[in-house]
């Protein structure tokens, strides 16, 4: 992974889009998100409080292959 700790990888081409987050040392994909809410479930789910005041801080968050909040198929 980059320097973020949060990435959503390029959409599928079912639509989706992987989340993965490198904690522990590791990177853990945390499941497939069709939406911002599904990717604010799926960090909430590991524990990241106000997972979406952080979706466009590309400190935290890095949307790989396409662009941020589009789930389309690729």
């Amino acid at each position: 992974m980059n320097s973020a700790p949060i990435v959503v990888h390029r959409p599928s081409l079912a639509g989706g889009r992987r989340v993965a987050v490198h904690r522990r040392g590791w990177d853990e994909i945390l499941g497939t998100a069709y939406s911002d809410h599904d990717v604010v479930v799926l960090l909430e789910s590991v524990g990241i409080a106000d997972p979406e005041a952080l979706l466009d801080d590309a400190r935290w968050v890095e949307w790989r292959d396409g662009p941020a909040h589009n789930f389309s198929a690729a």
